[in-house]
């Protein structure tokens, strides 16, 4: 099994490399797009730390027993991120009132918004040896992408080009309503990275019963010591055959 998973990550960051070429060249395409602006894309950017990071997590599920807690850390950081970009795609993408725009979807943007996303989730859901992470974590996800933001909003300011439309005032109705999406999407990140977060305190606990049963012979049950253990389970230490009078 963990040398199943540690095949899987590699081929999600062959994938994820497959992507970011393909959206490299389908850019390359589109008139007065510059390289540049390329790299200053969130999705780009998360796709190629998930790239690095989803081969690490392969290399060392093929090598190892258990992953390191900063290992998982970077694997839920990585997968907030790059969630974060499919839903704010799927959002303009498919917000009615973007119809003024014209949105193409190639293959390539495919892989990078939707099922890079997705296959990064069921990974980390399904992933039995994923450790205990802590709640301040959650603080940790926000570092890079408030950085992003604040370096993406000076730069921007200064070529007067955003990565994305909802980051120029002038786009939308103005600093308000672009002010109301940097909050949307610092809820976004905060949710999921939450919900992340909340998946490695959910392992099923095994049950622990009142009465352990130490060993079975002859049709009769050992119950652990205890001076209340009869007590507890009526009828445990009855015989067969016997009825206890009520």
């Amino acid at each position: 099994m963990r040398r199943a998973f540690g095949v899987a990550r590699l081929l999600l960051a062959a994938l994820a490399l497959c992507g970011l070429i393909g959206y490299f060249v389908f850019t390359l395409g589109v008139a007065g797009f510059y390289v540049s602006y390329f790299f200053s894309y969130f999705t780009v950017q998360s796709g190629m730390a998930g790239c690095v990071v989803f081969l690490l997590a392969g290399l060392r599920a093929l090598h190892t027993e258990t992953d390191p807690v900063w290992l998982d850390m970077l694997r839920v950081s990585i997968t907030t991120y790059i969630l974060v970009s499919g839903v704010v795609y799927a959002l303009i993408t498919f917000q009615p009132a973007n119809v003024a725009y014209a949105i193409s979807i190639p293959w390539s943007s495919q892989i990078l918004h939707f099922w890079i996303p997705a296959l990064a989730v069921i990974d980390w859901f399904v992933d039995p040896d994923k450790a205990r992470l802590p709640w301040k974590h959650l603080g940790l996800v926000l570092i890079f992408p408030v950085f992003w933001l604040i370096f993406t909003l000076i730069r921007g300011d200064l070529l007067g080009w955003y990565p994305y439309f909802f980051l120029d005032a002038r786009l939308v109705s103005g600093p308000l309503e672009t002010g109301l999406y940097y909050v949307l999407i610092v809820v976004i990140i905060t949710a999921i990275a939450a919900l992340l977060t909340a998946a490695t305190r959910m392992k099923p606990h095994r049950l622990r019963p009142r009465m352990a049963v130490l060993a079975r012979r002859g049709g009769q049950v050992r119950p652990a010591a205890g001076p209340h253990a009869e007590a507890d389970v009526p009828g445990l230490m009855e015989r067969p055959g016997t009825v206890r009078a009520r």
